[in-house]
C-alpha cells in the first residue's frame, strides 16, 4: 500500500495531465509485452505493433534493450520518466540524456537490488550510451506509440471531463474519491493499493500530479525516489469491446444538423440536459441521439450519481477532427 498525505497545500496544487506522458507510455507499454494480464483491451495495438515492430526491425531492440530496462517489476530507474516529459518527448528525452551520472549509478544500483537488471546498465553513466537508449526509445515510441496518440488523448480528453466535474461540485476530494478501485480517499490520505510495497509519500506543499495513462494496467505508479515532483500515474477504465455491429444501419442514423449539434458538444463532455439545451431540443430527443451515437460507437456514457456524462469514443473525436478540418 503506497500513502500519499496531503496537507490543504497540497489539495490545492493537485492537478492532472493534459496529455498522455510520452515516457510513461512507453515504459507501460513494454509492460503490456510482458503479461496477458489486460491483453484484452489492448488487443489491436499488440497485434499491430507487434507486425510493425517485425516490419521495421525494432523487435530485437525491444527484446534486448527496451524490455530488460522497463521489465515489469516493482521498479526501474526513475530517471527514465524525468517531469520534462510533460512537454513533449524532445524535451524527456534530453532530460534522460542530460541526467547526472551520480544520480545515473545510485538508480541502477537501487534496480538491481530489487530485479534482474541488464548488464550493460552500470553503463548509462556513459552519455553516449544514454544517446543510444533516446535514439531507441524514439523509434519505439514513433513506431508503437505515435500511431495511438490520437486514441489515447481522447480517452485522457474523457477522463479529464470527468474528473473536472467532480472538481467543480465536490472539490479536490471529491476527484481523488472517484479516480478508480484501486484508490482510496480517506482524508488526509490517499490511499493507493501496490502490489509488494508498503511505504507513505508525505507531499509537503508540493502537490500532486494526476497522469492517466492509456497503458497502465491494473495497479497506479509512482516515482520512487520521495524527493523527485510528486506524481501518480494511473490506468484509464477500459470497456469490454462491444460487439460488433449486424449491418451499417447504426452509422446511418448519424446523418443530420441536430446529431452533429449533439456530438461537437459532446468533445468537451456534456450532460443529457446540457446536450438537449445545445441543440434545442427536449430531453428524451437528446436521449435518443446519444443512444444512437453510443450504438455506432462514437460516444460512451457513464453515470455519475444522478447525472450521465455523455464523452468521445477514440472513433468519435477522429469523426469530428476529421469533420472539422473539412469545414462540416
Amino acid at each position: 500500500m503506497l500513502r500519499i498525505h496531503f496537507t490543504d497545500a497540497d489539495l490545492a496544487r493537485t492537478r492532472m495531465a493534459a496529455e498522455p506522458d510520452p515516457l510513461w507510455e512507453i515504459g507501460l507499454s513494454l509492460c503490456r509485452f510482458q503479461t496477458r494480464q489486460g491483453r484484452w483491451a489492448h488487443a489491436g495495438w499488440y497485434r499491430d505493433t507487434r507486425q510493425r515492430l517485425a516490419e521495421t526491425g525494432l523487435d530485437r531492440i525491444v527484446r534486448t534493450t527496451l524490455i530488460p530496462l522497463f521489465p515489469r517489476a516493482a521498479y526501474y530507474p526513475d530517471f527514465l520518466n524525468p517531469a520534462e516529459a510533460a512537454d513533449g518527448l524532445d524535451a524527456g528525452l534530453t532530460a534522460i540524456v542530460t541526467t547526472p551520472p551520480d544520480r545515473i549509478r545510485r538508480e541502477v544500483r537501487h534496480f538491481a537490488s530489487i530485479t534482474t537488471a541488464p548488464s550493460w546498465a552500470e553503463r548509462l553513466v556513459e552519455r553516449d550510451v544514454r544517446e543510444d537508449l533516446a535514439d531507441c526509445l524514439r523509434r519505439y515510441y514513433d513506431t508503437a506509440i505515435a500511431p495511438y496518440n490520437d486514441r489515447a488523448q481522447a480517452r485522457i480528453d474523457a477522463e479529464r471531463s470527468i474528473r473536472a466535474r467532480a472538481l467543480l461540485h465536490g472539490g479536490t476530494e471529491a476527484l481523488l474519491r472517484g479516480l478508480g478501485p484501486t484508490i482510496r480517499w480517506q482524508a488526509p490520505v490517499l490511499h493507493v493499493e501496490y502490489p509488494a510495497i508498503d511505504c507513505d509519500l508525505r507531499l509537503g506543499g508540493r502537490g500532486l500530479l494526476l497522469v492517466p495513462s492509456y497503458f497502465c494496467w491494473g495497479w497506479p505508479i509512482a516515482l520512487a525516489d520521495p524527493l523527485l515532483p510528486p506524481v501518480l500515474v494511473y490506468p484509464l477504465l477500459h470497456e469490454a469491446p462491444a460487439p460488433a455491429p449486424a449491418d451499417t444501419a447504426p452509422l446511418a442514423v448519424l446523418l443530420g444538423r441536430t446529431r452533429a449539434v449533439v456530438l461537437r458538444a459532446t468533445a468537451t463532455g456534456a450532460t443529457t440536459g446540457e446536450l438537449a439545451r445545445t441543440a434545442g431540443v427536449s430531453a428524451p430527443t437528446a436521449s435518443q441521439h446519444t443512444t444512437a451515437l453510443r450504438d455506432a460507437g462514437l460516444i460512451s456514457s457513464h453515470r455519475h450519481g444522478p447525472m450521465v456524462l455523455h464523452t468521445l469514443t477514440p472513433l468519435g473525436a477522429s469523426l469530428l477532427r476529421a469533420a472539422t478540418k473539412r469545414s462540416w
